[in-house]
């Protein structure tokens, strides 16, 4: 049976204009720039530059009427569209006068250069070898199992069979095994090893033999596993050495190379240079916030397309034709038109996101000491800003500001509370550079395990678990004491 009711539902739908906001706020600088140049390209209506009579109020950026309208496919009834809404004067907008709070960011030209690549580069190497056509076909296809480190890691067999199915050549581990020591003969020296140990005797052989260096090969080829693991009592009694020998051998272990293709010069890897999003400065005590001026571009609606309006409007005898044009004439005014009116809400939003962070930590960016970092979450600067936590989020997750005491991360900013000896909260940032401090100034000798450093950071007024000490450890990329050891 079948029925027909009514039924009132409350439902949040994002329009299109918000989504567009939030994903131009969560864009870095670079990133923002890519996106403006895609926009200008998809809509001619869009032009950058200062032109003084071509420009738009910024009162014609509220427009009422439903995004969908135009993008949805529907026809538009071009008798009610109101001309003069799409036709300009001679009044500056508002936001093309905003100079203030943006720092002045020159257009440089950076020169790039055509490097090598490291395959390339151990392809060349190779060229210097006499081979015949199956031995140079077997060293091209090892050169290119080479992986950016440096490193084969697949087995022999597995390089015979996939050369077979892959390439057709026919070949058995003996040949293979023959061609991967011309391939240790190639620089930088460890190259094509398959293991850390192979790539550490290989950089060994190729140096000048001598006490220390005889011994250090004799540990790494059959003593590898006391070595790594910093067991240098049995070193000492299987060796019967001094303190002062084995010191020198590690010493020379310690100046090899683990990843010998990651340090190759010629790697043509991109490289990702971060563009600070903002910048703080200290003015005579005092805190100065700019947003980069690449984030504030200089748009304004196509004149060409406002003349075309014009016409319309002048025009007595309206075709078919021209109805058509001007339809798709005001979806492309109205696209440009939201989206400056996006980019200045862009800018608005970054820069009191940012400016409500700088006074949040202002004690740390007078003094640029880490231990001042106050606990801060999204919350705290979404109350302060009136702002979704989520807003906040994106503005710091990929953002970098220039403080006069480095490039920074945002979002390294912000961290959880924790109790001190006194009830304060402090922050984790500030307990973590203590218990970096704590390691750094141990005796390496006899490194201090976490039990010894959740006493010593209790005396300073940070109780905490022993277990919360080696979680910080870790996350700071510090290893255990055993590991830390030096003889």
């Amino acid at each position: 049976m079948l029925k027909q009711n009514l039924q009132f539902k409350l439902s949040q739908k994002l329009s299109p204009q918000q989504i567009q906001l939030m994903k131009l706020i969560q864009l870095p600088t670079l990133a923002f720039e890519q996106r403006l140049l895609e926009e200008m390209n998809e809509n001619p209506a869009l032009e950058s530059g200062k032109e003084e009579d071509d420009l738009y109020e910024k009162d014609e950026f509220d427009n009422n009427e439903d995004y969908d309208d135009y993008e949805g496919g529907e026809s538009i009834e071009t008798d009610d569209i109101n001309i003069d809404e799409y036709l300009s004067n001679d009044d500056t907008p508002d936001y093309k006068l905003q100079t203030n709070n943006y720092s002045e960011e020159e257009e440089r030209e950076n020169p790039f250069a055509s490097p090598v690549s490291f395959h390339q580069d151990l392809i060349n190497q190779l060229n210097t070898f006499i081979l015949d056509d199956i031995d140079r076909d077997i060293a091209e296809f090892l050169v290119g199992s080479i992986d950016d480190m440096g490193y084969i890691r697949r087995s022999v067999q597995d390089i015979v069979d996939d050369m077979a199915f892959t390439q057709g050549i026919y070949t058995d581990e003996a040949n293979v095994e023959r061609m991967l020591h011309v391939i240790h003969e190639l620089e930088p020296s460890g190259v094509g090893a398959r293991n850390l140990q192979e790539c550490l005797l290989l950089q060994l052989k190729h140096k000048t033999p001598n006490q220390d260096i005889a011994l250090a090969m004799d540990i790494i080829e059959n003593q590898f596993e006391a070595f790594t693991k910093k067991h240098y009592d049995k070193l000492l009694q299987k060796y019967g050495i001094s303190q002062e020998q084995l010191k020198k051998t590690i010493h020379e272990i310690e100046k090899l190379n683990p990843k010998p293709g990651g340090s190759f010069t010629g790697n043509n890897k991109v490289t990702e240079n971060i563009v600070p999003d903002f910048a703080i400065r200290i003015n005579d005590g005092e805190l100065e916030l700019s947003l980069n001026g690449r984030n504030a571009p200089s748009l304004h609606v196509s004149k060409d397309y406002q003349e075309m309006m014009q016409t319309y409007k002048e025009s007595r005898d309206k075709s078919n034709s021209q109805k058509e044009a001007v339809q798709f004439i005001k979806q492309k005014l109205d696209s440009a038109k939201w989206f400056i009116d996006a980019i200045k809400q862009r800018q608005e939003t970054l820069f009191v996101t940012m400016n409500a962070i700088m006074h949040f930590q202002q004690e740390y960016f007078l003094d640029g000491e880490e231990t001042s970092l106050k606990p801060m979450i999204l919350k705290d600067i979404a109350d302060m800003v009136g702002l979704d936590i989520s807003t906040v989020s994106r503005v710091a997750n990929s953002k970098y500001v220039d403080t006069p005491y480095g490039t920074k991360l945002i979002k390294e900013f912000f961290s959880e509370a924790m109790k001190n000896d006194q009830g304060e909260d402090v922050s984790t940032l500030e307990i973590k550079k203590i218990l970096q401090n704590v390691i750094e100034e141990e005796d390496k000798h006899k490194p201090l395990p976490d039990d010894q450093l959740a006493d010593i950071l209790k005396e300073k007024g940070y109780p905490i678990a022993r277990r919360t000490i080696a979680k910080y450890r870790e996350q700071l990329d510090i290893p255990v004491a055993r590991m830390r050891k030096k003889i």
